[in-house]
């Protein structure tokens, strides 16, 4: 009676574990389990795209109007800017009197904004609650320099001076401050900071509340090199605040309300669809426990990593991740809509990344096919080879950044810094810009640019023709080897070996709906595909 007891014990096993391995469609056929999961991932994919797209044109009217402001501001406060940037900087001076314009043009601007400015700006409170502009100057506490005599007496410590300027003065008064005298042989930078407020209008047209912002600006005038040129520097920072009273009549307020709705079922839909994959993952936990159990009393040994990582569903764990994500990318986006929070960042941060996982997630249905599985395992049994390939890589890689930066770095553009020397010799690998980074190394030394010479021709023989040849080599070994093994049969574990006893999986099949049949569950002619295809 035990030994009967212990064979049913183990049948009943054998078919839980054939049952968790099918497929949704096989599911079908087997017990007449609904494939909800596949419904809600079907449905959860069309709705998070769509709220995806919406939130991604609201937030480039957001983009849009930030971008066309600093543009703006640009040209309301730069003297002669010239529309685009020399370079990271806005534009430069090169004698003292351009300086001083530049300084006081600001000045004039600022006072006159309200009559010289097409947009719907005001003026902001700074840091101290105060209207108005603050100059701040560095300089060096003191020192004499007499360049023809190549003297030099001066006390490295840094003074900074600061002046708030409000409206109540005009400019040409403020000329006369002896603040201004500059000491251009001492002076570091003066920079000139000032808070305007703005109204965004253009959200009416797209039937959404306006938003109401602060704009931080600063005019940064650069002499640390003290090298003739003086670089002029425009930041402007925008942050979105709510607006205090708002009284907008027409059909805005209905339209925010459906867009609130439509985000609260994204929401509910997602949470369905993180309980069902939380339970299944549970229920996989369970079955792995029973299994690992019998396992041990039977054969008394311990059963492999590989087998029991087979009960953990990778795209499971991918599509909580998602949903989280969505749920609480979701809530945010109905706080910004309610103008409740401003933080449009991070939203588009969760957003934009559920909405990836929630594709990529796509895949595991494909693999159900055996021409799109073929690709999968492909990728799955070629990572690990390509990971450590590419550590490897890397170490060159960073050595090439690091010898073009210290050597190049003085006399080409795309070598000044570290992230630009890595951005090169990347776009190098993928053989863009070649030409141009060989014409523009400077020749005024003859050993570097020899240097340059080696240094280039020697990356891109070793990147291009060396090490991506062995990285695409990698990719196709692994799919010469899933290719053989869909030919010959692949290698049986522990767990397949145990599946393969089992006869009963047609004591489940039933006669499928006319409606699930025409969809998906009509088994493929000529699959002899094992049940374990991707996990």
């Amino acid at each position: 009676m035990a030994h009967l007891d212990s064979e049913v014990k183990e049948q009943c096993l054998r078919e839980d574990l054939k049952f968790y391995f099918m497929n949704p469609c096989e599911k079908y056929r087997a017990r007449h389990q609904i494939p909800w999961k596949l419904g809600l991932q079907i449905l959860k994919i069309v709705m998070v795209t769509t709220q995806l797209v919406r939130f991604g044109l609201s937030n480039q009217m957001v983009v849009a109007f930030k971008e066309e402001n600093s543009v703006a501001f640009k040209h309301l406060f730069l003297k002669g800017y010239p529309g685009t940037d020399e370079d990271d900087y806005s534009c430069s001076v090169y004698t003292q009197e351009d300086a001083y314009e530049s300084i006081f043009f600001a000045i004039s601007q600022y006072h006159h904004l309200k009559n010289i400015s097409l947009g719907t700006l005001g003026y902001g409170e700074n840091e101290d609650n105060r209207i108005g502009l603050k100059v701040c100057k560095q300089h060096y506490k003191k020192g004499t320099m007499f360049p023809s005599n190549e003297t030099l007496n001066i006390d490295s410590d840094i003074e900074i001076d600061c002046v708030h300027l409000d409206l109540s003065k005009s400019p040409e008064e403020w000329k006369n401050l002896s603040f201004f005298r500059l000491e251009f042989y001492r002076l570091l930078q003066v920079e000139i900071s000032f808070h305007l407020k703005g109204i965004d209008l253009q959200t009416i047209h797209s039937r959404e509340l306006p938003d109401c912002y602060v704009f931080q600006n600063t005019i940064t005038l650069d002499n640390k090199a003290h090298s003739g040129k003086i670089k002029i520097y425009f930041d402007s920072d925008a942050k979105i605040e709510e607006c205090k009273d708002l009284n907008i009549s027409g059909p805005i307020q209905k339209n925010t309300q459906y867009v609130l709705v439509f985000d609260a079922l994204v929401i509910v839909i997602c949470l369905a669809s993180l309980i069902l994959c939380t339970r299944s993952i549970v229920l996989a936990l369970r079955l792995r426990k029973r299994f690992l159990n019998f396992f041990l009393e039977k054969y008394n040994r311990r059963v492999c990593n590989a087998d029991q990582w087979e009960f953990i569903n990778g795209w499971y764990v991918l599509v909580i991740i998602s949903d989280l994500m969505t749920i609480i990318g979701s809530i945010l986006k109905m706080e910004i809509k309610a103008k409740n929070l401003t933080n449009y960042d991070l939203c588009s941060i969760l957003l934009g990344t559920s909405t990836l996982l929630v594709w990529v997630g796509v895949i595991r249905y494909l693999g159900y096919f055996q021409a799109y599985n073929v690709l999968i395992l492909t990728m799955q049994a070629s990572l690990p080879k390509v990971l450590r390939f590419c550590a490897c890589a890397g170490m060159i890689y960073l050595g090439y950044t690091f010898c073009g930066w210290i050597v190049l770095g003085p006399y080409h553009d795309k070598f000044e810094d570290l992230n630009t020397v890595a951005e090169c010799l990347f776009s190098l690998v993928n053989g863009d810009d070649m030409f141009a980074t060989f014409a523009q190394i400077q020749q005024k030394s003859a050993l570097v640019w020899l240097f340059s010479r080696l240094y280039l021709y020697s990356f891109i023989s070793l990147f291009i023709y060396m090490i991506l040849s062995l990285f695409i080599a990698l990719i196709t070994d692994s799919y010469d080897t899933i290719k053989k093994y869909q030919q010959n049969g692949f290698p049986e574990t522990d767990l397949q070996e145990f599946l393969k006893e089992c006869g009963s999986k047609e004591k489940y099949q039933k006669e499928p709906s006319a409606f699930l049949s025409c969809i998906c569950c009509l088994r493929r002619k000529g699959s002899d595909d094992p049940l374990i295809l991707v996990n």
